[in-house]
Formats: structure tokens, sequence, C-alpha cells
């Protein structure tokens, strides 16, 4: 397993990567997988999101492929840029329970707290979504409330964790 920062070479790889992610965990993401592809011109405005500034998506690959990925964005104005999050967590099926996901986010965690200014992390997940909230717990996030039909897909409610680890 090797953890790199993606730049816009990995683009089309994120894009197939992302489309997988949308439609494997649905209730996972703000975005859904009707959206993403009736975007035009999704490899361009991918790659510039993996470029733009305050923008850092983690890749995780194995033999050379990519197979899971995490998004950090650090708020731009000027009162909110002590903060951080963390999107779009995804790795493979076949790849997870092999610490691929603590990697990531691990990579995350320390990229922030080697960024000047950044003083906590943010991260929601559904909370159903029980080895992911295991996960952040054990990375050292903490609730601090819980937004009550955060997400509907498919006439169903699914209400999400907030977290923050304070670094």
């Amino acid at each position: 397993m090797e953890i790199r920062l993606l730049d816009e070479r990995h683009a089309e790889d994120y894009w197939h990567l992302r489309l997988e992610m949308l439609q494997q965990s649905p209730s996972s993401f703000g975005s859904s997988y009707e959206e993403a592809i009736a975007r035009p011109d999704p490899i361009q405005t991918i790659a510039g999101r993996i470029i733009s500034e305050g923008s850092f998506t983690f890749g995780c690959f194995e033999d050379n492929q990519l197979v899971g990925a995490v998004t950090l964005v650090r708020e731009a104005s000027l009162k909110m840029r002590h903060k951080a999050s963390i999107y779009a967590v995804y790795v493979q099926p076949s790849y997870r329970g092999k610490g691929f996901a603590r990697e990531l986010i691990e990579a995350a965690i320390t990229l922030s707290k080697e960024t000047e200014g950044i003083e906590q992390l943010m991260i929601t997940v559904v909370t159903s979504n029980e080895t992911a909230r295991g996960l952040y717990h054990s990375c050292g996030f903490i609730p601090f409330g819980t937004e009550k039909r955060a997400l509907k897909y498919n006439h169903e409610y699914f209400d999400e964790e907030l977290m923050v680890l304070f670094l």
C-alpha cells in the first residue's frame, strides 16, 4: 500500500473511483451518481479540484492501482481558516479491513498538523455507518452533534454525526 497526494494526472482514475463510491455507498455521500454523470467534462472538473488551493486529495495505491481516497479541504475565509474538513473517504470493498482507510485519514491528519494555522479537523459520518464511526473515533475525532435528516436518498433519511479533532 502506498499513500500519496493526487495531482491532475490522476484525475481520470479518481473519476472512476468517485463513480464507484457513489454507486457502492449512495447513502454515505452528499453527491449522487446521477448528478455526477450529468456534469459536463467531469475529468477536467476533477483535475481542477485536485489541484485547487486549499484542497488535498490523497490516494491509496495497491500495485499502482488507485483503490481508495480521501479529500482534505481547508476553509478559505479569514474567520474560518483555522478549520479544515475531511470529505469523500472511500476504499474499494475488496481492500477494506486492511488499514487503508486509517492510513488515508492519518495522512490527512498529518498534513493538517503540518499546515500552519489549521487547529481543528471536521468530519461527518452517517450514523448507521458503524465501521466508519469507529474508525474516526479511534483516530481521535469526537462527536459534537447530530444533524437529523442530513441526507435523503430514495425516500429514506440519514442522520449524520458531526465530529471534530482538535489539533
